[in-house]
């Protein structure tokens, strides 16, 4: 017997069926890596065909919300965590409104000369000392960034002595070397893991994620800071809000049809004569 009742309307049972089953992911009844019942009980579940099972997976699938791999099944995969490009939030705090756990692993922390590209972002000669610093960014456990900064060593002494994994790396330039970062200019690219990355990331090499790389600069407009952080591309995504701003539209005037013109100005013609004889009459004594 079914144990939810599809109702006839706009909406399709296909989508109906899937919006049960998001929910039921939303309220732990199926939780990340759990596999779903075959199609054919999810088809009793639902008093409806296996077809309409199949088409509320693929709808699910689209969004990464289940794998379907053939012989297992169909598993349930943990919801992407959705980040606004213009958030101010640190990665620690961003993660904490979440509900999340947020936690920082140093991969690697040393003095290394800037090649060509750091150089260039830094507005510093090449083979200039910089400070690299590679960190690997945790929510509950699970790692979801991986950063990889550069900064001018001469500007920053002894940062590399600092507590990088529990400490903001931007609280400690503005607390020990009065230096606030006031903006970022980035850009972001797909990509595919290579080996390294996608084992820090725990992902199979050439998995998909976004690149994003950036410069940040202090209130002096001095660029301090290149970086390049990837991103899992199954765990994260980034939207954008922006103000769209289009001119008022024109008025349109009227379109004159000569016939309908004619015919509208003798009609208004033959109006004002009989009001004005109107007039005339209700004058008379």
């Amino acid at each position: 017997m079914a144990r939810f009742s599809l109702e006839l309307g706009p909406i399709p049972f296909h989508h109906q069926v899937y919006l049960d089953l998001r929910h039921a992911f939303d309220r732990g009844e199926w939780r990340a890596g759990d596999r779903l019942p075959p199609e054919r009980e999810l088809a009793l579940r639902y008093g409806c065909s296996v077809i309409t099972v199949r088409r509320a997976l693929t709808e699910l699938t689209r969004e990464q919300r289940v794998l379907r791999t053939r012989g297992r099944g169909t598993f349930v995969q943990q919801p992407r965590i959705d980040r606004d490009l213009a958030e101010e939030k640190s990665f620690t705090e961003e993660m904490q409104v979440r509900g999340l756990d947020p936690q920082t692993r140093l991969i690697g922390a040393r003095p290394e000369s800037a090649g060509e590209v750091v150089a260039a972002a830094l507005h510093l000669d090449p083979g200039s000392p910089t400070l690299y610093l590679e960190r690997l960014r945790l929510a509950d456990g699970e790692p979801l960034l991986l950063e990889q900064v550069h900064l001018p060593a001469e500007q920053f002494p002894g940062l590399l002595a600092s507590d990088l994994e529990h400490k903001s790396l931007y609280d400690l330039l503005t607390e020990r070397y009065d230096t606030h970062i006031t903006r970022a200019r980035e850009t972001l690219e797909p990509v595919l893991l290579r080996a390294r990355e996608a084992r820090l990331l725990d992902r199979p090499a050439r998995s998909p994620a976004l690149l994003v790389e950036g410069i940040a600069f202090s209130a002096a407009g001095v660029p301090v800071e290149y970086g390049r952080t990837y991103v899992r591309g199954d765990r994260t995504r980034y939207y954008v809000e922006r103000v769209v701003v289009r001119a008022q539209p024109r008025k349109e005037e009227p379109r004159r049809v000569p016939g309908v013109q004619r015919r509208a100005e003798v009609t208004r013609r033959r109006i004002d004569r009989e009001e004005e004889k109107d007039i005339v009459t209700r004058s008379i004594p």
